[in-house]
């Protein structure tokens, strides 16, 4: 063991013995409980951002913490490939998407391997490898047999700068979730995955899913828009042509006053006929309906159709309007509105009807349910309707108008009918050249023949969310040839144990990923009926960030470490230097971010502090859901805890050298009081760890333990044996976090002495269990005082105690104690009288 702690030539000494012996390759083991671990895959960007290596270090501490309590753990990692940023960054090189990507792939695995991640690499996966997208594009035929899967051309939100179609979970606030680009509407043939036909199991499974944060759940609550109501027919009243309405309330129906329909549904061609007029009002309201994500911020626009709806309950007439906040809330719906009972429907008849002053809007009255029970008796009587559950949520759009993704199995004649792609011919391959809008070069790419018909291959690409949405059950299998997922190696590993990734994902990916898990579960390829056990959402890494204004009012960021700043002492910036002439503004606290130049270079905080100390700050900078503050000093003072801990090994190393023959059996008993706070320490890490998931308080209680030990036993140089061991307990609770340096001085210490440096430490029950209870005394039911009691003693003998104490005597004055009430361990109530 050297002198002077030098992590990183420990950290790449220790990196390639881990990799050459294969100590983190996983394997089918019936004996062995299985852990299998997954952090989100990272998409190959160029270079590991602090995001990135939050989320893995997080993903890392608790697969080795696992692995240590004897598990059989499986943490692979794979590379989310195909997207949009490659093609881009391709296209702007004049390089190959494919070239692109295996570089940036080469160099974050390197930075990955510098941070001592515990991956099975033989298990690595990139989804733009032909032998991962066949079976993409295998199972897309068989959805497309089962007629889970169907073009048509719609109405879909368009990103103009991107150049594809976005699915709504993909349009943020009116803007493309890539490039906040503004989306508009287009109308295009599109393929389409019915997500909808799953929506009811997706709504009721959310209650199985007891390890998933709540907030996640919510939101995908929401998303799903999950409504109970009726839907009623109602007859126009100029033909005899009926459209369907729905409501939520249908107490409601028979204070309705109009029937407000959303400006794209399919039955307003029958209504509006030729009215230049409302055709152009539906044509302006789309535009601005692409751009909205939040109906309550639409005003109330609308435009009668001179349409008449009769309601069939109590045969009122109900003018038909277009209205554009149904798009928003009900999707393709018509709404049968009450004002009376939503504000929305309200506002809307307030702003475009004649109304009496006196009408107003009402909180629900009482006996809603038994009038909506009698209502809708009334509706199935009549038989005009019948009850009706609706979804906010739409199929899921799949196409891609893009070069850089899994290429579509289908191939059409020129009759147009759908031909998909024999199975001998998978996987389709992209063309080998980038300008994939060169329809000259596709020619010869696109033309097939499929059973003696001539057919032209389909353009458009997956969304590359399908690749990311079943790429944790091939994990199970990556290297099967003939199966998509190998159904033992799946009944093993799956559901995942524990799944990492940001919030952010909440209704996008982790909507598709578990309504792809169910899809596979129908065709017998998995088990189980969702994917995940528990999820942890991280934070975001945050970075303060500054910029200055150019000539053109525009603003250049520049990262902080190009400039002069002054804080005073509670971290606030008082002074900011100027920049190249430039005044500096100080933007705040935010993300860190290519494009506000705010971020931190991995590779450069490893050189200079080693891989574990920037673990270990992650872990304990903050709770692992809130978003973490850069701060390059406290960083700092987890390197110097790391050095505490090396130097004090180090001295102690020679002493236990020296005094090896001296090594006999400790009495514990006789050391009692550094025992007991040992081993209490070892249970409140091992509780933060596995339950509560709080990591920052586990490391700050071995940070306590360990300044006890050198405040009350290493200074006072003495039980040489007592240090050892708490020493080589320590190592252990931070083997998660800092595996390095904990691996490195194990070692020394295991020359010693024979213990096992994987497992974790076992808990001395004796040592943390008190031999006492705490008695609460009560004087005609009130609290008078605590006693402290050996649990073998009798009710009379707590008695005897109890009327000796100050307290109770004075309560009790020459009063008569009557009667007693006593709770075993618990209570003593005294009554007197």
């Amino acid at each position: 063991m050297k002198k002077k702690y030098n992590p990183i030539k420990i950290e790449k000494k220790i990196q390639y013995k881990w990799n050459k012996k294969n100590y983190f390759h996983a394997s089918e083991n019936l004996n062995k409980k299985k852990y299998y671990c997954v952090p989100m895959l990272p998409y190959p960007s160029g270079k590991l951002h602090m995001g990135h290596v939050r989320n893995y270090t997080i993903s890392d501490v608790i697969s080795r913490y696992q692995r240590m309590l004897g598990k059989n753990v499986l943490q692979p990692i794979g590379w989310d490939a195909f997207g949009l940023p490659a093609e881009i960054a391709a296209i702007k090189n004049k390089k190959k998407p494919k070239k692109w990507t295996e570089k940036n792939i080469q160099y974050m695995k390197k930075q990955l391997k510098s941070l001592g991640f515990s991956y099975d690499w033989s298990r690595e996966i990139s989804t733009c490898d032909p032998k991962y997208y066949k079976w993409e594009q295998w199972f897309f035929i068989q959805l497309y047999k089962k007629k889970l899967v169907y073009k048509k051309t719609s109405l879909v939100k368009w990103c103009t700068k991107d150049k594809t179609v976005l699915a709504n979970e993909q349009v943020i606030k009116g803007k493309c979730w890539r490039c906040d680009t503004k989306v508009i509407l287009k109308k295009i043939p599109q393929w389409f995955l019915k997500i909808r036909k799953y929506a009811e199991e997706l709504y009721q499974d959310l209650k199985t899913l007891k390890m998933w944060p709540k907030k996640v759940k919510n939101m995908q609550k929401n998303w799903i828009g999950r409504t109970k109501g009726v839907e009623i027919n109602l007859k126009l009243k100029k033909n005899k042509k009926f459209i369907k309405g729905y409501t939520t309330k249908p107490y409601s129906l028979l204070d309705a006053k109009y029937i407000a329909i959303s400006p794209d549904h399919e039955s307003l061609t029958d209504l509006i006929k030729n009215d230049f007029k409302i055709y152009k009002f539906i044509k302006k309201q789309k535009k601005k309906l692409a751009s909205v994500s939040n109906f309550k911020k639409i005003k109330n626009i609308g435009i009668n159709t001179n349409q008449i709806a009769i309601n069939p309950l109590n045969k009122k007439e109900l003018p038909i309007w277009i209205a554009n906040f149904v798009s928003i809330k009900y999707g393709k719906n018509i709404i049968i509105a009450s004002p009376k009972h939503s504000l929305t429907e309200f506002n809307f008849y307030k702003k475009n009807f004649h109304y009496s002053k006196n009408y107003s809007f009402k909180i629900l009255e009482k006996n809603i349910i038994q009038i909506n029970k009698k209502i809708i008796s009334k509706i199935k009587k009549k038989k005009i309707g019948k009850k009706k559950i609706k979804y906010k949520l739409q199929d899921w759009n799949i196409s891609r108008q893009r070069y850089w993704g899994t290429p579509i199995p289908i191939a059409i004649t020129k009759k147009n009918k759908i031909l998909t792609i024999p199975e001998k011919n998978l996987p389709v391959l992209l063309p080998k050249f980038h300008d994939y809008y060169d329809k000259n070069k596709l020619k010869n790419w696109a033309n097939i023949t499929i059973n003696g018909k001539k057919a032209t291959r389909e353009y458009d690409t997956f969304d590359t969310f399908i690749e990311s949405s079943w790429y944790y059950a091939r994990y199970t299998c990556p290297n099967s040839s003939k199966n998509m997922i190998k159904i033992n190696a799946a009944k093993y590993w799956l559901p995942i144990d524990q799944y990492i990734g940001g919030i952010e994902h909440s209704t996008m990916h982790l909507i598709y990923f578990r309504f792809y898990h169910k899809l596979l579960r129908d065709f017998n390829l998995v088990p189980n009926n969702e994917p995940v056990k528990k999820l942890l959402c991280q934070g975001m890494v945050l970075s303060d960030a500054f910029y200055y204004l150019n000539k053109k009012n525009t603003q250049i960021w520049v990262n902080q470490k190009k400039l002069k700043i002054k804080k005073n002492n509670i971290g606030e910036i008082i002074f900011i230097k100027k920049f190249n002439q430039k005044k500096i503004i100080h933007a705040g606290i935010m993300k860190m971010s290519k494009s506000k130049n705010n971020g931190v270079n991995p590779k450069k905080i490893i050189k200079k502090y080693g891989a574990d100390s920037i673990r270990l700050f992650i872990m304990f900078a903050a709770p692992v859901e809130s978003d973490l503050y850069w701060n390059e000093c406290g960083l700092k003072g987890m390197h110097r805890f790391l050095k505490k801990i090396w130097n004090t090994c180090y001295k102690n190393f020679y002493i236990f050298k020296k005094n090896k023959k001296k090594d006999i059996n400790i009495n514990k008993k006789n050391n009692k009081n550094i025992y007991s706070y040992l081993f209490k320490t070892i249970l409140k890490v091992s509780q933060d760890i596995q339950k509560k998931q709080s990591f920052n308080t586990a490391i700050s209680h071995i940070m306590k333990f360990f300044k006890y030990l050198k405040k009350n036993i290493i200074k006072k140089n003495n039980h040489y044996i007592i240090i050892r061991e708490c020493l080589i307990v320590i190592l252990k609770l931070l083997s998660p976090f800092t595996p390095h340096l904990s691996y490195k001085i194990l070692k020394n210490f295991k020359k010693q002495s024979n213990f096992n440096i994987h497992e974790w430490p076992k808990i001395d029950k004796k040592f943390i269990l008190s031999s006492t209870n705490k008695i609460i005394i009560q004087i005609n039911g009130k609290m008078c005082c605590l006693i402290s009691s050996k649990k073998t003693l009798s009710e009379q003998e707590i008695f005897n105690i109890a009327i000796q104490k100050n307290k109770v005597i004075k309560k009790i004055n020459a009063k008569k104690i009557i009667k007693t009430f006593f709770i075993p361990k618990k209570v003593l109530n005294l009554i007197t009288a």
